[in-house]
């Protein structure tokens, strides 16, 4: 089965949870619940990288994230750190993390891939135009599912130059990041064309603001769930390897039905 990633936003401003999970001990114990309902990973992130987002200082991003990450990897759990910045991800990774999240896919920060290289952890890819503050100012494309594929091929030369072995890579088409809605739709129908460039491919739908738009009027969180989970689980038909979301619950059991469905 497609394995589910468990959102843990250890931040004051992400656009669905921000300040809920701040403290230490909350992340703790929300990772373990998303653990505990089905969680294959446990993604932390102390930067939010929601439309119009402000930087955050790395000394404060690793005071949110590393406790968090030690507590967890401690217990044995399969950890993600979710940064662009390459001090960071070195600083989680001796702090247990496996994996490093970089929606930026290597662009934010220029020795990251160099500095995950020398780690020996696992990297997930992230399509990217820009910083979250103007990022839909690129949001234009020929054919967006053979575009991002495109760009996301020029990431996986960048990270095979830099040392990391085809065996460590995982690419995300960066659903949200510069595209409009009709662009997100039509990029999962293309998943294809990233899901063809072979590394594992995670994708991540989990509340985000087209699913919004596309159900109408004011959706709350139960709704946005539900629709990530019905996006999840035919991402996985498409080919997605893990899908990364805020509600494993109901991801776990959509995912389940498809399963069955398939036989």
């Amino acid at each position: 089965m497609t394995a589910i990633w468990g959102i843990v936003n250890a931040t004051p401003d992400s656009f669905s949870d921000g300040g809920r999970y701040l403290d230490a001990d909350h992340a703790i114990a929300h990772a373990r619940l998303l653990r505990a309902q089905g969680a294959s990973v446990l993604d932390i992130g102390g930067e939010s990288t929601r439309p119009g987002a402000e930087r955050v200082g790395v000394a404060e991003e690793q005071r949110r994230v590393l406790p968090v990450i030690a507590a967890l990897a401690a217990e044995g759990v399969p950890v993600s750190i979710d940064t662009l910045n390459a001090e960071t991800a070195v600083a989680a990774v001796q702090a247990g993390a496996r994996i490093v999240n970089d929606v930026s896919g290597g662009l934010a920060d220029p020795d990251m891939l160099a500095a995950v290289a020398s780690t020996g952890a696992d990297i997930a890819l992230g399509h990217w135009r820009g910083p979250s503050a103007d990022m839909y100012a690129r949001a234009e494309y020929t054919r967006v599912g053979r575009d991002v594929a495109a760009e996301l091929r020029s990431r996986i030369a960048a990270a095979a130059a830099a040392g990391i072995a085809p065996s460590r890579l995982i690419v995300d088409p960066g659903i949200g990041f510069a595209k409009t809605a009709t662009q997100n739709w039509d990029l999962l129908r293309e998943l294809g064309d990233v899901v063809a460039l072979g590394p594992r491919v995670l994708v991540g739908t989990s509340r985000k603001r087209f699913l919004a738009e596309t159900l109408g009027g004011e959706a709350d969180e139960a709704r946005r769930d539900l629709a990530t989970a019905v996006t999840s689980a035919l991402a996985a038909r498409a080919g997605a390897w893990a899908v990364r979301v805020h509600d494993v619950a109901a991801t776990r059991d959509a995912l389940a039905v498809v399963q069955a469905w398939d036989g």
